[in-house]
């Protein structure tokens, strides 16, 4: 067990990292907003937050493939939110694979062409002109060269706005790939994804250092402008109870596992991530134009960065940790425990916190939010987390328990960190 800090007074217990700065960087950042309801939390986030990014980029509508016929879901943007933002928009089109053909004429190059120039039509009647169209292509990496031909069509008909494409790091080992990039108008390289685990117990991340430091620098030989996306989401992962993978999901409405399913956590690191700004802030990759983060921090989010976390990047800041407890007077002799993060860091270590007080004894008590009444002592008690870390997300207050007195009395409240099970 390791005590942490103790104020007296109010009795704040601090989980405190030293906030370092990075190198002033002139690297532009920009931001997705990728969900297909915008709701009132999406709508307030992006009019809160989206003057803060260089650009926002928003997923417009999705092609997926039905017997090789296109089948299109539009989302219905909230344009006088994007125009508060007072940035320039870009619009995105996600489309599904697709085996063939590929040529430059054809149904389906044709659709998805008059699409991507209906899509930036729209836009500009609702009042925002699109300063670029990002294609989405979820393309084998065996197809490039019939990918560049339905670009070149595309860019035609979109043009004079720009075309820009997102890029995997396995598209770069492609003869066809240089090619690619050059027909448009530019590239994001998207650094981060899931490769489906084989195990429970097997190591996994959606976003490799190395690997990432690995692709950039062979982007950067190419000679070619281009983007990076790094990611501030998470996964929840499931097995059955052999350890086998059932799949996976992302923010949204809790999926529905089997009763025997186990569910891991994976989620990008900001630390992990703000080390690697670290380094190119000294020292930037040629070619390397902007960063463009996936995704914009939304109220309600679970597995998504917060917002200080992400402004904390944006200031190109190394995110504080920082958690207090609290202890708040409800009425005569009831006590409300509270663990605050005022720092930009979720906070996912074991914690208990130790509260003490005298001249009174305690009546009775309970935990909140998995926290447990332990160790209660004619002046004392303790509330501990059970098996599994309790995650508080940064700019977090959660009321983890309460305690009844004798006497109306102040309570002092102590944090400790205990080991991992």
């Amino acid at each position: 067990m390791l005590w942490l800090s103790s104020i007296c007074g109010s009795a704040l217990g601090a989980l405190m990292m030293a906030s370092l700065s990075l190198r002033a960087a002139d690297l532009p950042q920009q931001v997705y907003v990728w969900q297909r309801a915008w709701t009132e939390p999406v709508r307030q986030a992006v009019i809160a937050h989206g003057a803060a990014f260089e650009r926002v980029v928003v997923l417009k509508a999705e092609v997926t493939w039905h017997n090789g016929k296109p089948q299109l879901v539009q989302v219905p943007l909230d344009y006088a939110a994007l125009s508060q933002t007072k940035r320039p928009i870009g619009l995105a089109l996600r489309v599904g694979p697709y085996s063939g053909p590929f040529g430059r004429t054809g149904s389906n190059v044709d659709y998805l062409a008059d699409l991507s120039q209906r899509l930036l039509i729209d836009a500009k009647s609702a009042g925002v002109t699109p300063d670029e169209l990002q294609i989405d292509f979820d393309c084998a990496s065996s197809k490039l060269d019939g990918y560049r031909t339905w670009l070149e069509v595309i860019r035609e008909r979109v043009t004079p706005i720009p075309l820009v494409i997102t890029a995997l790091p396995s598209w770069m080992d492609e003869t066809a790939f240089k090619q690619l990039v050059t027909t448009a108008d530019g590239y994001v390289l998207q650094v981060h994804s899931l490769e489906r685990p084989k195990s429970f117990y097997a190591a996994f991340t959606l976003f490799d250092q190395s690997a990432a430091l690995r692709a950039v620098s062979k982007a950067a030989q190419l000679g070619v402008r281009f983007r990076v996306a790094l990611p501030t989401y998470g996964y929840v992962v499931a097995f059955d109870d052999k350890g086998h993978f059932l799949g996976l999901s992302a923010e949204g409405p809790a999926k529905s596992w089997p009763a025997h399913a186990r569910l891991r956590e994976v989620r990008a690191d900001p630390l992990e991530i703000a080390q690697l700004l670290e380094g190119w802030s000294s020292n930037p990759p040629a070619a390397l134009t902007a960063i463009v983060w996936y995704r914009l921090p939304i109220s309600g989010d679970i597995l998504n960065w917060r917002w200080p976390t992400l402004n904390a990047m944006l200031h190109t800041r190394i995110p504080r940790k920082s958690v207090r407890a609290e202890s708040h007077r409800v009425e005569p002799g009831l006590r409300e425990i509270s663990l605050v993060n005022d720092g930009e860091l979720d906070i996912s270590s074991r914690l208990a916190v130790q509260t003490r007080w005298s001249g009174a004894r305690l009546m009775e008590g309970d935990g909140l939010r998995g926290f447990e009444l332990a160790d209660q002592g004619i002046s004392s008690a303790r509330f501990e987390i059970g098996v599994r870390p309790h995650r508080l997300p940064a700019g977090e207050r959660y009321v983890i328990g309460w305690l009844r007195l004798s006497e109306d009395r102040e309570v002092q409240v102590e944090i400790e960190e205990l080991d991992a099970r």
